[in-house]
């Protein structure tokens, strides 16, 4: 967990909400200069900041409307902390709570130096990012319908379909929503294909848009993540978008504790007590990872070889949670070196770590959390 520890004359806490935001602004000494619920506006918050911003930081907990506000302290030049909502204990662990109080504690977070810190992903590609998680919720849209085709099939006792309803020219063969005797079901199978098509299409337009995009943002980084085998365009492009900048993580322990590729213990007098923090990380990482390690074994036959050994001493879901985090630690020296993936070396550096017993390649290592 980072926190923001620099120092300022004013520290200014806001409860920031879609139409409103409360402000409160401490001095150096902890006493309360301003505090006041004001409009969510530009022009409301540089006004009610002015006496105050010759030497003042901003701090808010990170929800879906701090982009406007995070742009605006950048072209004014204005120190911003953004902070993990998974962190901000205090807010929440209070009797009382209302937005003066969650406000006067963000600043007072601030100025004690234990405001924990989530990444500000600056504008540009943080966009794109945008677009791209869209298109994800999009294919599990298009995913939860092809489902409930078949559980229309299934609640009729039909046969089942003789090809995959995921291929447009399978549904235009099969005809599928006359197999159903009732007008009722045929409708809504109907629906169901109608919606599909369409978002066949959308996503369709999508992939090519930020494919191109990507070759505008950073092309030598998208092709390096598509040297790794079975990884295509699509996670290539999450990890391009979902990583930003590599620099940004001090060690590849941080990076995978980021990814949520690896287990953070809990410890009280020397005991282990277990591990906790599982959903503190970036969850579209996670997800990529898992895909791309299914991709992988598909195309290796190191890999395949590799996973039998490890899934008969550890089991299958260990196995493929050791090769997502290993796969997790090669992206981050490729892109730190700015280098394309090499299998031999891959499994090198894997055959030298299991020779010399390191937890980090045989088995999930355990770090402390980077944060979001």
């Amino acid at each position: 967990m980072r926190v923001y520890t620099n120092q300022h004359r004013f520290y200014c806490g806001g409860d920031l909400h879609a139409r409103t935001i409360h402000l409160c602004i401490l001095d150096q000494a902890g006493n309360v200069v301003f505090d006041k619920n004001i409009a969510a506006r530009p022009e409301t918050f540089l006004k009610a900041i002015a006496p105050f911003r010759a030497d003042i930081v901003i701090g808010v907990e990170c929800m879906f409307a701090w982009y406007w506000l995070a742009d605006l302290c950048a072209v004014e030049k204005l120190p911003f902390a953004l902070g993990h909502a998974l962190y901000m204990k205090l807010i929440y662990g209070a009797k009382a709570k209302n937005d003066k109080i969650d406000a006067g504690k963000i600043a007072r977070l601030l100025r004690g130096g234990n405001f924990p810190l989530a990444y500000v992903y600056p504008k540009g590609m943080r966009e794109t990012r945008d677009l791209l998680r869209r298109r994800t919720y999009l294919v599990r849209q298009r995913a939860a319908l092809l489902t409930h085709l078949q559980i229309l099939n299934a609640q009729y006792n039909l046969a089942p379909f003789p090809k995959k309803l995921a291929y447009a020219a399978n549904r235009t063969q099969m005809n599928v929503a006359v197999r159903f005797a009732d007008a009722s079901v045929q409708r809504s199978a109907a629906v169901d294909l109608a919606l599909v098509d369409r978002l066949d299409e959308l996503i369709g337009d999508l992939e090519l848009y930020l494919v191109r995009t990507a070759k505008v943002d950073d092309l030598q980084t998208f092709y390096r993540l598509r040297s790794i085998p079975g990884v295509g365009k699509v996670l290539a492009l999450i990890l391009l978008y979902e990583l930003h900048d590599v620099a940004r993580f001090a060690s590849a322990g941080q990076f995978l504790s980021y990814a949520r590729l690896v287990r953070c213990a809990h410890e009280s007098a020397g005991k282990k007590s277990g591990s906790g923090g599982k959903k503190i990380g970036n969850a579209h990482l996670r997800w990529a990872f898992a895909e791309a390690a299914c991709l992988f074994l598909r195309s290796s036959e190191r890999a395949k070889k590799w996973k039998q050994s490890q899934a008969a001493k550890r089991g299958e879901g260990k196995a493929l949670a050791i090769l997502a985090a290993r796969l997790g630690r090669a992206v981050y020296h490729m892109l730190r070196k700015r280098e394309a993936f090499d299998e031999e070396r891959f499994w090198g550096g894997a055959a030298r770590s299991n020779a010399t017993g390191s937890s980090s390649l045989s088995g999930r290592p355990e770090v402390p959390h980077a944060g979001d």
